[in-house]
């Protein structure tokens, strides 16, 4: 899963708060301009009342009717003039009778609800949105009180904000996008000395280490002395199983050898003693090879090794008449020492030459990044079913054959295990057995 990293985990902690944040600036700055637009332009309805109100003065006494109030000077903005524009005022009692109107109007009248407010929500004659002021004032010597209604377009005021907004969403997502990055910057920062911390652990697993330096920050630090800690217990616990697992195969061989001398030949008891002495052998060898780090820069080339034991099994191969067959490629290495490679190849090899009818045939090469050996022979094989039991530990399927066998298998399957490779078996094109030896190159 995505979040099952802590980088992650930060990062999209830090994304759903930072898109939480801009919306909440996009909302709160949003309304504080819309609020300041809509007060500029109530601003402009004010003034455009104060100026009518200003300009009204009592009637004269003429036929054919007295005029209740007259206007001396009316507001001047020019929008005022513009028919239907929506910029319009009205001069009304303050019980509702028509007095005068804005050009603006034509014959048009404005029904606007009693009382005196400012900026409030109401509709034109074809139904647009406006912004309606009115107030109520009295004038010295008429009767009723009067009133001023003052529209102002709404449209315009979306017009305006529609200026405002684009350039908001933009500085917001540059905003934005700064503090994504800051916080890819912080996160990364932040983590890089666990990720330090987690090459430090795999240098130790690959044998390029023994502890753990402490890390530079406070945090890491209790951390990295409980895994050395824990180290150092692994290390002693396996150093005393290996020492007491040596002592003890080491005192067994003794009385099992005397026992092996004082029976005949052809004791059956003298098989018994040879499958406990091969199981005591498994587990010293398995002792010396267990807890054993890699070696840092251990590079053994495969072709010397290969030449080197068959030399030795030259002797055996001769005498019967085997053909031996071997194609290691000049680069094929083993990230490892030399010990534990002849302990594997020799094994297997053993093996071959014991049981191949007329050939053998070797070849080492790499194979994505891995060293792979093929040992094959012309034997009788084994069937697929028995492959698991092979590589068991005392899991000899001829008890009856050449003497040695049935530990091979095993201890090669062990060590490789250990370095992290694997021993695989199969039929080999020449009719017997194909042991597969993986490790790392």
């Amino acid at each position: 899963m995505m979040l099952d990293s802590i980088r992650a985990r930060l990062l999209a902690a830090a994304a759903l708060w930072l898109t939480l944040v801009l919306l909440a600036a996009w909302w709160f700055i949003g309304g504080v301009l819309e609020r300041f637009v809509t007060e500029r332009f109530d601003a402009e309805a004010a003034v455009i009342a104060e100026t009518l109100i200003a300009g009204v003065e009592p009637g004269v006494d003429t036929a054919p009717a007295p005029a209740l109030v007259e206007i001396t000077r009316p507001p001047a903005d020019p929008r005022l003039s513009l028919p239907l524009s929506l910029w319009s005022w009205q001069l009304e009692t303050a019980d509702g009778d028509f007095i005068a109107r804005s050009p603006s109007l034509l014959d048009l009248r404005l029904e606007a609800p009693p009382g005196s407010y400012a900026g409030q929500p109401g509709t034109g004659p074809d139904g647009e949105a406006l912004r309606v002021m009115r107030r109520v004032f009295t004038l010295p010597g008429v009767e009723p009180p009067l009133a001023v209604v003052v529209t102002v377009p709404r449209a315009e005021i979306d017009a305006a904000m529609s200026l405002v907004r684009p350039p908001l969403a933009l500085a917001l997502v540059v905003l934005g996008a700064g503090l994504a990055a800051a916080s890819l910057v912080q996160v990364g920062w932040g983590l890089r000395t666990l990720d330090a911390l987690g090459r430090d652990i795999r240098r130790i697993r690959a044998g390029q280490a023994e502890h753990i330096p402490l890390p530079p920050v406070a945090e890491l630090r209790p951390v990295a002395a409980e895994l050395n800690a824990l180290l150092d217990a692994n290390r002693s616990v396996i150093a005393r199983a290996r020492e007491h697992l040596g002592n003890l195969a080491h005192s067994l061989r003794t009385p099992l050898s005397a026992l092996a001398n004082t029976l005949p030949d052809d004791h059956p008891g003298r098989a018994l003693v040879a499958r406990m002495d091969r199981q005591i052998s498994w587990h010293l060898r398995r002792a010396r090879s267990a807890g054993q780090p890699r070696l840092l820069g251990h590079a053994t080339p495969v072709a010397p090794v290969v030449d080197d034991i068959l030399l030795v099994l030259r002797r055996p191969a001769e005498d019967r008449g085997l053909r031996i067959a071997t194609a290691c490629a000049p680069a094929a290495r083993f990230a490892g020492e030399r010990q534990d490679l002849e302990e594997m190849l020799g094994n297997l090899l053993e093996n071959a030459v014991k049981y191949a009818r007329s050939a053998i045939g070797v070849t080492a090469g790499e194979q994505s990044g891995q060293l792979v050996i093929a040992i094959e022979d012309d034997g009788p094989g084994m069937a697929d079913s028995d492959h698991a039991r092979a590589l068991s530990r005392g899991g000899r399927l001829d008890e009856m054959g050449p003497p040695g066998a049935g530990l091979g298998l095993a201890i090669v399957a062990d060590l490789a295990a250990l370095h992290g490779g694997g021993l695989a078996l199969g039929r080999s094109g020449l009719g017997g057995l194909r042991a597969v030896l993986t490790l790392p190159g």
